[in-house]
């Protein structure tokens, strides 16, 4: 890495929060210097769940790691596995405030390059330094290369959690193979509402046996609380591993706090103490930030989840938060936009940000689907009412950023969303819809990755949707074991841009997959 320019080369930004991983490089795996990021060596710092990078661009990025006590985290980059000439790094003191997390945004990375990456915990005092935990990340490209991300949500839902006869999550291993620049997650990465029992009866005859933890025996309420459901995803082994070596880019929906909710509500639920909402949410971004890698540049003083990331001349994500904003659960039927999913800074942000994208590719990352119905008892959760006529509560808000799109002549934009936790294809048409200004346009859905199946859910006619595919579990709660469980692929082509879209199912197979041209218009 000598011909790096070092004055440049992982300049951070430091900064508390993010997420946990184990393990990377399988060169460095076998060798005895490396150790699980469990053990604590002589008395020497450790790190206690791995390393993890996420909203990786094409100069810089963010890594993540957590000690097991106060220590100095300390990163060194390389080109290859066997880390010659690395650009070593300072890291930030973990604190007892942020749980003991730290995260580290580089800059002036190489782009368009695979890198290796490893994290260890320096004792402030001047003690032995802990053992290295590796990672590797892609930086985006700078000119049109092929570009393949994944994209899923919902993991450990409905009381199924990390069953350690599965190696973890029973998905993962396919997603592993993919060996993809980087992983969307969709929203639900935890279910701090979904108490895990260690034994659940499947309808085989067969056990689903949970690993079972003190924060996930109960709804989260604490801090503490919240924090623990993000450890807990970390116990998977296969996760760890695949996030090591997979960079994110992450967002949250309802089950980070609690399901279906919604700012300003009271719970009318007796499993929780605390019943304002807000109190619940202040805690869940909190320990959201400490434990997933955001960048820091992208946040704010509020914690702002909703970003985008540049991944090269093809491709830029548009990374929503339908939650924060969100209005109270009614019947959905309100006649005046009141920015009740988007909320009207984060819509102007949206049209904005897509005005200027030069990418050719413009993917609005979701966390609820557009013309699903998802009720809520006997209101409405979802953006869709089922009426299939003019745009009416939320449903107006999606119509301002869709005419938005057509008016400022936006081309190439496809949503990518989970929730409803199966897997299906949607195209959007004026020529089938009551609202009728806005371009054609496609949706799809994946999902869960561990978590019970549902679905299908009906779709709403205001905007025009037509089910191109639909595969759902037969019955409700399906649980992993048997499978129902799905991730998506999107593929650019380098040469012709090119975008298609892959339906993958529990064991990487495809169950369906379409092409689309980009409009060069």
């Amino acid at each position: 890495m000598n011909d790096l320019p070092r004055r440049t080369f992982l300049r951070s930004s430091v900064a508390v929060g993010g997420a946990a991983t184990l393990l990377g490089s399988s060169a460095l795996l076998n060798r005895p210097s490396v150790r699980l990021a469990s053990q604590v060596v002589g008395g020497r710092p450790s790190l206690t769940h791995g390393v993890q990078s996420g909203d990786v661009s094409r100069t810089g990025a963010t890594v993540w790691a957590r000690s097991d006590r106060p220590a100095r985290l300390m990163v060194e980059v390389a080109r290859d596995e066997h880390f010659r000439s690395p650009v070593r790094l300072r890291g930030p003191v973990t604190r007892f405030g942020t749980d003991l997390t730290g995260r580290i945004d580089l800059k002036g990375l190489p782009p368009g390059r695979e890198l290796s990456y490893r994290i260890w915990a320096d004792d402030p005092d001047g003690g032995r330094p802990g053992q290295p935990v590796v990672g590797r990340l892609r930086t985006a490209p700078s000119r049109r290369e092929d570009v393949r991300f994944l994209w899923s949500g919902d993991i450990a839902g409905q009381g199924w959690g990390i069953d350690p006869a599965y190696g973890g999550y029973r998905i993962v291993d396919a997603m592993a193979a993919r060996d993809a620049d980087f992983f969307l997650c969709s929203g639900d990465t935890v279910y701090a509402d979904g108490p895990l029992t260690e034994k659940v009866a499947l309808p085989d005859g067969r056990t689903w046996t949970n690993l079972v933890t003190v924060e996930k025996s109960k709804v989260a309420e604490s801090l503490h609380e919240f924090r623990g459901q993000y450890k807990y995803n970390l116990q998977a082994d296969n996760w760890r591993r695949f996030l090591a070596r997979t960079p994110q880019v992450n967002q949250w929906d309802d089950h980070e706090v609690t399901n279906n909710w919604y700012p300003g509500e009271i719970l009318d639920d007796p499993r929780y103490q605390v019943k304002d909402v807000d109190t619940l949410a202040r805690r869940a971004k909190q320990a959201f930030h400490e434990y997933v890698p955001i960048n820091a540049r992208q946040s704010d003083a509020d914690g702002r989840i909703y970003r985008v990331i540049h991944h090269g001349p093809s491709l830029d994500v548009f990374v929503l938060d339908m939650r924060t904003y969100k209005d109270p659960n009614t019947a959905n039927g309100e006649t005046r936009a009141d920015g009740g999913v988007l909320g009207r800074k984060q819509t102007r942000w949206l049209l904005k940000e897509l005005a200027a994208s030069k990418a050719t590719w413009k993917v609005i990352a979701a966390d609820l689907p557009l013309g699903l119905v998802v009720p809520d008892g006997t209101e409405q959760e979802g953006i869709a009412q089922g009426d299939p006529g003019m745009p009416r509560g939320r449903e107006r808000d999606i119509a301002e950023v869709l005419t938005g799109i057509q008016r400022l002549g936006i081309r190439n934009h496809v949503w990518l969303t989970a929730d409803v936790h199966y897997t299906a294809a949607h195209h959007y048409s004026p020529d089938r819809a009551s609202y009728q200004r806005f371009d054609p346009f496609w949706e799809f859905v994946s999902g869960p990755l561990n978590a019970g199946s549902f679905g299908p859910n009906a779709l709403d006619g205001t905007f025009g949707p037509k089910a191109v595919y639909v595969e759902a579990p037969p019955r409700q709660n399906t649980s992993p074991a048997e499978g129902f469980q799905f991730f998506g692929e999107v593929q650019i082509d380098g040469d012709t841009e090119e975008l298609t879209v892959q339906l993958r199912g529990i064991d990487g197979a495809v169950r369906w997959q379409t092409s689309l041209t980009p409009s060069r218009r």
